[in-house]
């Protein structure tokens, strides 16, 4: 009999997998600069993400998105969002891994890197829930600006592992999120006009500090139902952070007004929404007028997430399009022993390992004792803060073309919702975007080199170490170094209204982040993976596309690497 339906020569799913084993720049770099002691808690991650029903969960709640419900059936306001239990067991589980804020719970040697691979493992398969886990995980330093009763009373719940996804004043747990962004300002948060007012008497909480009043209106505030939010509103004496419950000392509801969901490109396991504010109780953290600076750790620790997500990515997308094309066949063999294949495929594991390092070295720059231990001579916190915004700018707009070439892999499946890199294609250039897009973070680094010339010196003693590796690094190494010092004497004449630094901020910007990832692989990685990221990255080798590499190199001993 002559079958109408029969399935062949398409790939079995890949379930089962340990996504930590498989995974060796991220099981290296976690020895390197780990504590050690987390190693088989990320082999128990990495199975429970790697295993069916965990991607069916992660599946089911992107299929099936968050829901507004502004009142109740009998009229009341409620201001909630319902979710499907499937997001609640992705983030219950992420939680009670210590992928938000396991760090702070337990400082120490490598307790950064320990998290941060945590969180890469959870958000490579489901990344939306990742969103209120960051801003959780970036609070801390923040909250410890606090009055110290609103920091007692708060900070244990921050920092535990149970997942309650009530809206309670007495519940042991707690998610925070931050409302910064308003429609007028955008990224000009000191354009925000959202009103705080001093509430005279003691208030509900005298110990949690000076209490206000906000009222305003925030375009962009993400995980709504988490328990608590920094938020920006312009003082008497000036922009101020404060902290915003969602329910009150007394038990009562905070005025928290969720007016809609944002329909998004992408992320859509996380609700966005925008909020109104009208009399809505907070209280102070820092000074009115220093608002950006009390919530600036908040968002570089933001930032740093936004770099690990989109390594997580990368590893999704390299690791499926990998799966995909050793099982399929065409044109008479299996697609992965075809040259021109297998050469895209090893492009995007290289992309992937280069991510992967840069983002596990700059956590553990998080560490309050990597100065003292992480072998270089320049100080960590000044190292961090320019690489935290070279990493951001440059792997998170990588991330979307990575995951456009991966998607490419798998063909007319790839451009399916039933697979996962459709997914994956619109959640990359999220992270690009958000806490600071492009232009934003360029410019920050021209204030880097206007204001913190150490920052540029922990940098340099940082990449430097690989000098004398190759010829290709070095003349890489000593041209940004000239376009350091050319954007540093423009930098008088942008003061003058010229411009002209402002103009190459980009150029500055990607030529920093690119030294910085060859010189962690030429002195981390294995010989071949150094050698093709230089020679493609830095000496004009190949070509601008993925899957262009330079004559001689092995895309078995990179693709090995990053899947296994």
């Amino acid at each position: 009999m002559i079958q109408t339906h029969e399935v062949v020569n398409q790939a079995p799913p890949r379930e089962g997998v340990d996504e930590f084993a498989a995974h060796a720049p991220l099981v290296e770099a976690v020895a390197r600069w780990g504590s050690g002691a987390a190693v088989p808690a990320l082999h128990e991650i990495g199975r429970h993400v790697g295993s069916a029903a965990f991607q069916r969960d992660a599946e089911r709640a992107n299929t099936h998105p968050p829901v507004l419900n502004t009142h109740d059936r009998w009229g009341h306001r409620i201001d909630e969002v319902e979710y499907d239990e499937a997001y609640h067991r992705v983030i219950g589980a992420a939680v009670a891994s210590g992928a938000h804020t396991g760090a702070e719970a337990a400082p120490g040697p490598g307790a950064n890197v320990d998290r941060a691979a945590a969180f890469l493992l959870f958000a490579q398969v489901e990344p939306g829930h990742a969103c209120p886990v960051s801003m959780t995980h970036a609070a801390v330093p923040t909250l410890e600006l606090a009055a110290s009763g609103l920091r007692e009373h708060w900070m244990p719940r921050l920092l535990s592992r149970a997942y309650d996804p009530a809206l309670s004043s007495t519940k042991a747990s707690a998610l925070m999120g931050m409302a910064m962004t308003e429609k007028q300002g955008g990224s000009d948060v000191r354009a925000n006009t959202t009103r705080a007012e001093r509430r005279a008497g003691d208030g509900l909480a005298p110990e949690w500090g000076a209490e206000y009043t906000l009222t305003g209106h925030k375009w962009f505030c993400s995980a709504p139902m988490s328990d608590a939010f920094f938020v920006l509103a312009q003082a008497p004496h000036g922009l101020g952070c404060f902290f915003v419950p969602r329910v009150l000392p007394d038990g009562s509801r905070n005025v928290f007004r969720i007016q809609r969901l944002k329909d998004k490109l992408g992320n859509r396991s996380n609700a966005s929404s925008e909020i109104e504010l009208d009399g809505t109780t907070a209280w102070l953290v820092g000074d009115e007028g220093r608002g950006v600076a009390t919530i600036v750790q908040m968002v570089t620790r933001t930032r740093l997430d936004c770099v690990i997500g989109t390594a997580a990515g990368m590893r999704q997308a390299v690791a499926e399009a990998e799966w995909h094309v050793r099982h399929r066949k065409a044109f008479g063999a299996a697609l992965v022993d075809q040259p021109a294949m297998s050469a895209v495929i090893a492009d995007l594991a290289l992309e992937s390992e280069a991510a992967t390092l840069t983002a596990m070295r700059l956590a553990r720059a998080f560490d309050p004792d990597a100065t003292a231990s992480a072998g270089t001579s320049g100080s960590e916190q000044a190292f961090r803060r320019l690489a935290t915004a070279l990493a951001k700018y440059w792997v998170c707009k990588r991330g979307a073309g990575h995951a456009a070439e991966a998607l490419e892999c798998l063909g007319g499946n790839g451009y399916t919702e039933a697979f996962p890199l459709a997914r994956r294609y619109r959640e990359q250039p999220l992270l690009a975007i958000w806490e600071g897009s492009g232009n934003v973070i360029a410019l920050d680094v021209l204030r880097v080199l206007a204001r913190e010339p150490e920052a540029f010196e922990a940098f340099f003693a940082e990449v430097g170490s690989a000098a004398g590796s190759s010829r290709a690094f070095d003349v890489a190494l000593a041209e940004v170094q000239a376009l350091v010092r050319t954007v540093g004497a423009a930098l008088a004449d942008d003061r003058a209204g010229a411009g002209s630094a402002s103009l190459r901020a980009r150029e500055l910007t990607e030529r920093l982040a690119l030294v910085l990832q060859a010189s962690l692989l030429v002195r981390l990685a294995p010989d071949a993976v150094a050698d093709a990221f230089v020679r493609s990255r830095l000496g004009g080798e190949g070509g601008s596309q993925f899957g262009a590499l330079p004559a001689g190199v092995d895309p078995a001993a990179l693709v090995a690497r990053v899947v296994g």
